[in-house]
């Protein structure tokens, strides 16, 4: 019989947790209670925020179902492992538009992951691999979460850097947010020994360490992290970049749900469809891989280099899928 009350709700929860009805007669049985501290017991946990479902009868009982916020959950250690799993598995190549969230649900994680289930996460990580990634640098989730962590607790992170020219630098930062690009992840921080904010790949941070030193939040020049870092890229790429212009023969709107902030913002024109003019540093090889994952009709209008890129591309794919490939040299012996 369990007669610690806190310890029976969190027994409680967890027969809950597992997707299928409990009759009340059965939870009592389980949790050594009578029916009556069952039901006072589901009283409590509704009080808590999770939304239990009672039904009459004799074949009723109780069920958690879905509701208007996201309850805590309690997992396993068979669960906790698979989720560790597969949100570090993740970090490294992210999923547009659920990067950010990813990191910060591992950096959670991470931090009430008892220490008797890190190897069994560890060994599982180290024995697997994706069959697809991104195109960009890995980068290890223990950095990430690290810095997710000082993130959230608005602690200063110190970090060794290593520039484009390969040049090393000790940082500290007040961090602010992370920022995925879909093939590279950046922090934007505020850098204080240079007392201006700054943006860093976080392929080229080592040795991340939160402080412990708190700071009070300080203003963006921008509205948000990913405008900041869609500027200074700008800033960068039109120093060292190109210029391109594509038209789209779809609605802006369309487009623009599916063109990264970071690679600009396209413009209406009408019927005609829509217009994406920016600076970039990437290769013009990528650049018309990224256009044409967007799944849109398109038109390059400049640079010269982006529109043969763009037709050796397509040239390429259309002997693939006609089967007309060239055959590889193979050696005779």
């Amino acid at each position: 019989m369990t007669t610690d009350t806190p310890a029976r709700l969190l027994q409680l929860l967890s027969l809950l947790q597992t997707p299928r009805e409990w009759p009340g007669g059965e939870l009592a049985d389980r949790l050594g209670v009578s029916r009556r501290t069952v039901r006072r017991d589901i009283d409590r946990l509704r009080e808590l925020g999770y939304p239990v479902r009672a039904t009459k009868g004799a074949d009723g009982g109780y069920r958690l179902i879905a509701g208007k916020a996201m309850p805590p959950l309690l997992l396993d250690d068979e669960e906790a492992v698979a989720i560790a799993v597969g949100l570090r598995a993740g970090a490294g190549h992210a999923v547009e538009g659920v990067e950010e969230a990813s990191v910060r649900a591992l950096a959670k994680l991470d931090q009430v992951l008892p220490s008797r289930l890190r190897p069994r996460v560890a060994a599982l990580q180290s024995a697997t691999t994706p069959l697809t990634s991104g195109d960009g640098p890995s980068i290890a989730s223990e950095t990430l979460t690290a810095i997710a962590s000082a993130v959230a607790g608005r602690e200063r992170l110190r970090f060794a850097y290593r520039a484009k020219d390969g040049t090393e630098s000790r940082r500290v930062t007040e961090p602010h947010r992370l920022v995925s690009t879909g093939r590279r992840w950046y922090l934007v921080a505020y850098d204080l020994d240079r007392a201006d904010w700054r943006t860093f790949r976080v392929d080229r941070v080592s040795r991340p360490f939160a402080t412990g030193a708190r700071f009070a939040p300080r203003e963006l020049p921008t509205g948000s992290a990913a405008e900041y870092l869609r500027q200074s890229m700008q800033r960068r790429h039109e120093s060292y970049g190109y210029e391109f212009e594509v038209t789209f023969a779809a609605p802006v709107e369309a487009v623009a749900a599916r063109v990264p902030s970071w690679l600009g913002t396209p413009e209406s024109l009408g019927a005609a469809g829509c217009r994406l003019r920016a600076t970039v540093g990437d290769s013009v090889e990528w650049l018309a891989a990224r256009l044409a994952i967007l799944g849109f009709d398109f038109t390059v209008r400049e640079p010269e280099e982006l529109v043969a890129a763009v037709r050796e591309m397509g040239a390429r794919l259309t002997r693939a899928g006609s089967g007309g490939a060239p055959e590889p040299d193979r050696e005779t012996g």
